[in-house]
């Protein structure tokens, strides 16, 4: 239950429905707007409806603007509105940005959705997952699933890089050991050498420079062979990823500019025709709601808003005998006519049947668009991905290109230090007499180069290593995104099976209770059932009533068979039941209520006792009869 705040909401109005012009002042907990028909209550909530966000409200009949405030919370809500020849447009700076949620499940005037849907018998399923964005979820879902599928793919990469690194450091432990063992024996061998030089008279051997100049020919010619191999070995895995993408460039398919053009355009077709479709729908609605407004408030409400002041002094009697003539007919609000009641109703029927096929035609745009935008959207991620091959291929080529050429310039180096080190070898072994120097020299020298060759090994070892480390840092990351997009697709597939089946908790908890609370004899429960689909399509909610005859015997009673009374109370608590599951009282702290006649004084007590637990502030519009039977603490407002 959201706490109650302890502020005195104010409320300006003028102009709208019946109300000329009007202050009001309420607390927090429970007012009860008290008086007859025709006394503006309906105006008044229809007003404070409109500054809270709906644009479920009208302007008084003979004005073109009309305004309301709400002074709540230290902060001033408004709400303008003004007549055109598309109806009636709303601005101003209400409290709620979108006022669907309390369309649905806050603001239980007669017309609500919820309560009607129950008087109707109509789709209880379709109205509870009405806030629900099936298609954002939808799209939330692909999206999260593509992330997954590269995160997957990225782990996938690592878990072969993980094997790599492990391999690689087997690797670079065993080169480090022949490197230390290099080391050792280059430390003998010159130990040696050392000693032999000593032994001799004179000062160094006649080839030494030879010997020198071998040396160094043959560390360039190490250097040579081992950039030779590292360039090889780059174009063999050059060669391997061309082939790669090669095949994976032949297996997209070609794709033609001009059929994406011819997508775009059959996109754009669609979207403008749903765009139609819903101005004609909302357009319907707005007609279809006011038109049900004025059958279920007959000329009562007519007169409020029309009516002088002069009338008002005596309207119980003026309407008391309007209701006693025109019982069955009501003013038209196009052409000042009285028509049959019946024939309103009748035309509201097409006009929702009407509404329905709207709907129906607008669904099947909704999904031939989502067919078009898929398919474009595969077109454009074929056609990208070639260009991206493309251009791989093309790098790759290049860089083949320019390593085959690098290869061939280190073989004519290789080839040209190979010859010149047979000469220097041939130099020394003809010069120097002395054959126990010269394999002394010669094995440093050996040694020399085979300890060079290790270190240079050990160190790309190390750096390759160094590398996978860095990737493998992200491991970690990338491990816990992936637990995130789990738990979030999971929430995601079940949020539509979670909502029905705390919307059905919800419902037969507090059904429950409220049949016990209002005592209505015989109805011994009423609970809804939730169904899943037998073949492919959506669940479905059935609503059930049990009753008990006097010997304590239960049996199944039909839905039509409820009392007015009964349907109304299951109305109301369906709609509680929808405030509870999306939360509504997060962001509405208002529940208003209004046209409850239909069930007696003493249960419309109770009820809103039941209901005060749930909102901050619910404001009641009764008869006052009905008003005499609420807790005498709660504030009262009879005239407005």
């Amino acid at each position: 239950m959201p706490s109650l705040q302890e502020t005195t909401a104010a409320v300006d109005v003028e102009h709208i429905g019946g109300i000329d012009s009007t202050s009001v002042e309420f607390t927090p907990g429970v007012t009860v707007l008290a008086g007859r028909n025709a006394t503006n209550r309906t105006s008044f909530l229809q007003a404070l409806m409109a500054a809270l966000g709906s644009d479920r409200a009208s302007l008084k009949g003979d004005a073109d603007q009309g305004h309301v405030s709400l002074a709540l919370d230290g902060e001033t809500y408004t709400r303008e509105l003004t007549r055109s020849t598309d109806g009636v447009a709303f601005t101003g700076d209400p409290y709620l940005e979108d006022s669907q949620l309390a369309d649905l499940f806050a603001f239980l005037l007669e017309s609500n959705p919820a309560r009607r849907a129950v008087v109707r018998n109509e789709d209880l399923r379709e109205l509870i997952l009405r806030p629900v964005d099936v298609e954002e979820i939808e799209a939330r879902i692909s999206q999260l699933q593509a992330e997954k599928r590269g995160i997957d793919t990225q782990l996938s990469e690592l878990s072969e890089a993980s094997r790599e690194r492990d391999s690689l450091e087997e690797e670079h432990a065993r080169v480090t050991n022949k490197l230390e063992t290099a080391t050792e024996e280059l430390d003998e061998a010159r130990d040696t050498l050392e000693t032999v030089q000593q032994s001799k008279s004179d000062a160094e051997s006649t080839g030494s420079e030879q010997l020198d100049s071998l040396r160094e020919t043959q560390s360039q010619l190490e250097d040579v062979t081992y950039d030779l191999e590292t360039e090889q070995e780059s174009v063999a895995s050059l060669k391997a990823e061309r082939s790669e993408l090669e095949a994976e460039f032949e297996d997209l398919s070609t794709i033609d500019e001009e059929e994406l053009d011819d997508l775009a355009s059959q996109i754009e077709q669609i979207r403008g025709r749903k765009r139609e479709l819903d101005e004609i729908i909302s357009q319907l609605q707005t007609v279809i709601q006011f038109n049900e407004q004025i059958t279920e408030e007959g000329v009562t409400d007519l007169l409020d808003g029309e009516e002088s002041s002069e009338m008002e002094a005596d309207e119980g009697a003026i309407t008391d005998q309007l209701l006693a003539d025109q019982s069955n007919d009501v003013t038209c609000w196009t052409c000042g006519s009285h028509v049959d009641t019946e024939q309103i109703e009748s035309t509201v029927s097409r006009l929702q049947d009407l509404r329905q096929e709207k709907v129906e035609r607008r669904n099947e745009l909704n999904r031939e668009l989502e067919e078009l935008k898929t398919q474009r959207k595969e077109y454009t991620s074929t056609r990208d991905k070639r260009t991206e091959l493309k251009r791989a291929l093309d790098t790759t080529e290049s860089e083949l290109a320019d390593r085959t050429d690098r290869i061939e310039e280190l073989e004519a180096q290789r080839e040209e230090l190979v010859e010149e080190i047979e000469e220097l070898e041939s130099a020394v072994e003809t010069t120097d007499d002395d054959e126990e120097l010269l394999a002394a020299q010669k094995e440093v020298t050996q040694l020399e180069l085979k300890r060079d060759r290790l270190a240079r090994k050990r160190d790309a070892l190390a750096e390759d290593i160094e590398n996978l480390e860095e990737q493998l840092a992200e491991r970690n990351q990338l491990e816990a995104r992936r637990e995130e997009i789990n738990a979030e697709l999971e929430e995601l597939r079940t949020r539509i099976e979670r909502i029905e089946r705390e919307a059905i908790e919800a419902f037969n908890e507090h059904m429950e209770t409220v049949v016990d609370l209002l005592d209505y004899g015989n109805l011994a429960r009423i609970w809804l059932e939730y169904r899943n689909p037998d073949t492919k399509g959506d669940a479905t909610f059935e609503l059930h009533v049990t009753r008990q005859t006097d010997d304590g015997t239960t049996y199944e009673d039909s839905v039509a068979h409820l009392s007015e009374s009964e349907r109304e109370v299951t109305g109301l608590v369906l709609a509680l039941a929808g405030y509870l599951v999306h939360d509504v009282h997060e962001e509405m702290p208002l529940i208003l209520l209004d046209s409850l006649e239909a069930i007696d004084s003493e249960r419309i007590a109770q009820l809103v006792e039941y209901l005060e637990e749930y909102a901050s502030y619910i404001v009641v519009a009764l008869l006052p009869e009905d008003a005499d039977a609420l807790d005498d603490e709660y504030q009262r407002i009879s005239e407005i």
